[in-house]
């Protein structure tokens, strides 16, 4: 039963969504249609709720164990606890779709409701593109990848989550925040268009899209960071970003939407770069479905992708028919869309913004490069090659510098033409950066860290600069206090001051990129229960093995008493008494899977991590292979990505009318 409604419900959303797009196409010559646009809201509203029900359908399906469905018997089993159950419906291929389609039908009815009675001339083209993306994700689902497709015998219990996908609560957290920014970058796709298809070529839609950008641009970060966290602490490697194929699938929209946040304040400000700004949108979008090609197209060897790869050609095909439309669409309006304004001097904020674009654009193509080189020599040689983190090391980290150096100076400058004391703040900057920089010498940095540290105070500085000059002109003003002047900062120009934020948050990010990349310290060693090891400033001392039973999985920890300094005195010691923690490292070995998954246990501090992986154990021997990781300043990367994050959300939060 649950089956055939599932079937129905996606069925109906595909007859809606076809519907209102003939509905609409038909009216296109029409500009002030008000019944065109009723229905088109119509349309989507049928399209959402269809399916919506069939994700009703299949959430009760996974989380009762209806093994007569394929996904389900593929994708949980009895044994599956609660929360990932509910997590598998974006677990695999289809699934995952049916998610997508879902955030992308919500996003487009809230578009048609936010919008009704405005903009009667772009809304209806808006719809039309928005429901021409839903009639490709949503047929699929009723062709070729239909997620309540039945077993011919229904199957007793299921196969279960890929162990990996269960074996931490950020599987549950991660995939929503990535897809809700993949889908988000739609809508100010389908308004570049929509502006492209309606003639009208006005910076309206720039100003309307601000807000759904930054939200997709939030939601696609918070994506990136809970995926290097749940890196981190699911795969025992000791590291969060891998250069990994679908990592970058998923960094380069996000390198692209940042220059067009960036650069839509130049249109605003100026009437500049709108052929730009169009174009940047496109190719963020367009990048969204090769991100989603290259993830379920199974030409990657990938732990993020999937396996099918019957899916692929029809994921080239739509990228191809979304590249030619776009394409046709821009080159048709061409010549109508002119920039009124001018770049005054080469000395300002509109131009430093620009050449801040061109680097992230560089980086951008250059992870799109390293990602698509080994498909192509695979396809023209057949030979199998890899582009690793060497390659994107060598390339990305001057451009970094470089960004970050632009980014500090865009901040001093002023929009139009700067003069005399946007010169002194530079210089100002300057002197400050090069005493940090000695500083940071006799401290001990030294060589491409201490460039990469310079950079990021030039930067970091400028921003809080900022802060200081907004407050003090409004104490000058008003006389109130600093802790009022500055909150007063946020409240009266909300994504101004926020971007700030952002930028300081990447400012810590960075500096713990830098410190995790340097002075690390990898030991491993076979012990026995009592034996002690040293790494770094600490001694660890294996306690025992434990075997936990659960019920989807069995669980082997090993604890390990962590001292501090050398451990001469707790070695002999027949407790953990001293240790300033106890961790428990662990193998989880779920019933479907040949291999167990190694849990690490993390001791983390603002000065570093020390990470421990049980690697292998005896317990006939009672013995433990261990192997411990100290790396610096890993925290802070968790830390600025959530003021990345969170500034980002009051960034895009609506501002109270004044």
């Amino acid at each position: 039963m649950i089956a055939t409604l599932g079937s129905i419900f996606l069925t109906l959303a595909l007859v809606c969504a076809v519907g209102g797009l003939v509905v609409l196409l038909a009216g296109r010559r029409s500009r002030h249609d008000p019944v065109r646009a009723a229905r088109g809201r119509l349309a989507a509203a049928g399209v959402f709720g269809c399916v919506t029900l069939a994700v009703v359908m299949m959430e009760a399906a996974l989380i009762g164990f209806d093994f007569s469905i394929r996904y389900v018997a593929l994708n949980v089993n009895r044994a599956t606890p609660l929360v990932f159950r509910v997590a598998g419906l974006w677990g695999a291929l289809e699934g995952s779709i049916l998610l997508w389609a879902w955030v992308l039908t919500g996003l487009t009815l809230l578009v048609a409701v936010e919008y009704r009675g405005k903009h009667s001339e772009l809304i209806p083209h808006v719809l039309t593109v928005l429901l021409g993306i839903a009639v490709f994700f949503v047929g699929v689902m009723v062709g070729p990848a239909n997620p309540f497709a039945r077993l011919p015998v229904p199957a007793v219990d299921g196969r279960g989550l890929n162990p990996l996908l269960q074996n931490h609560l950020l599987m549950a957290i991660h995939p929503p925040f990535l897809y809700l920014g993949y889908v988000g970058f739609s809508i100010p796709y389908a308004f570049a268009m929509g502006t492209l298809l309606s003639g009208r070529h006005r910076d309206e839609w720039m100003t309307i899209t601000r807000r759904w950008t930054l939200v997709a641009w939030t939601s696609l970060t918070a994506g990136l960071l809970l995926g290097a966290r749940w890196s981190y602490d699911v795969l025992g490697w000791g590291g969060y970003w891998a250069w990994d194929p679908v990592e970058n699938a998923a960094l380069m929209p996000w390198l692209v939407a940042t220059a067009f946040i960036h650069s839509s304040m130049v249109q605003e400000r100026r009437r500049l770069l709108r052929i730009w700004n169009l174009s940047l949108v496109i190719v963020a979008f367009l990048l969204t479905i090769f991100g989603t090609f290259l993830t379920r197209s199974g030409i990657l060897a990938s732990v993020h992708s999937f396996t099918q790869s019957w899916i692929g050609p029809l994921f080239v095909t739509f990228l191809g028919l979304a590249t030619a439309a776009s394409l046709l669409a821009l080159l048709a309006r061409l010549p109508q869309i002119r920039d009124e304004g001018t770049f005054d001097s080469p000395f300002s904020r509109e131009a430093m913004m620009l050449l801040n674009n061109a680097v992230l654009l560089t980086m951008a193509f250059t992870v799109f490069f390293g990602t698509i080189f080994p498909l192509i020599v695979e396809a023209v040689t057949g030979a199998k090659v890899t582009v690793g983190p060497p390659f994107f090391n060598r390339v990305l980290v001057p451009l970094g510098v470089a960004l970050l150096i632009v980014m500090g100076t865009g901040t001093a400058l002023r929009w139009g033409r700067s003069g005399a004391e946007e010169i002194r703040k530079l210089g100002w900057l300057g002197g400050m950066t090069l005493l940090m920089m000695a500083a940071l010498g006799f401290a001990g940095v030294r060589g491409a860290g201490l460039v990469a540290l310079g950079a990021v105070l030039f930067m970091a500085l400028a921003q809080l600069g900022e802060y200081v000059r907004g407050a003090g002109a409004r104490r000058i003003a008003t006389g109130e206090p600093w802790p009022t002047a500055v909150r007063m900062l946020f409240a009266l120009n909300r994504q101004r001051y926020y971007g700030y934020l952002i930028h300081l948050g990447l400012a810590i990010v960075i500096t713990g990129i830098v410190g995790s990349q340097s002075g690390r310290i990898e030991v491993q060693r076979q012990l026995s229960v009592g034996r002690t090891m040293q790494v770094g400033g600490y001694t660890l001392r294996l306690e025992g093995l434990e075997a936990l039973p659960g019920p989807d999985k069995m669980v082997v920890a090993a604890p390990v008493a962590v001292f501090a300094g050398d451990g001469t005195a707790s070695a002999g010691s027949p407790d953990s008494t001293g240790a300033i923690e106890l961790l428990r490292p662990s193998e989880n070995f779920y019933r479907q899977a040949r291999a167990p998954v190694a849990t690490p246990a993390v001791r983390s501090t603002w000065r570093e991590d020390l990470y421990v992986v049980l690697m292998a154990f005896d317990p006939g021997a009672q013995s433990a292979v261990l192997r411990a990781v100290i790396t610096p300043l890993v925290s802070w990367i968790w830390v600025g990505g959530t003021v990345m994050v969170i500034a980002g959300v009051l960034a895009a939060w609506p501002s109270r009318p004044r």
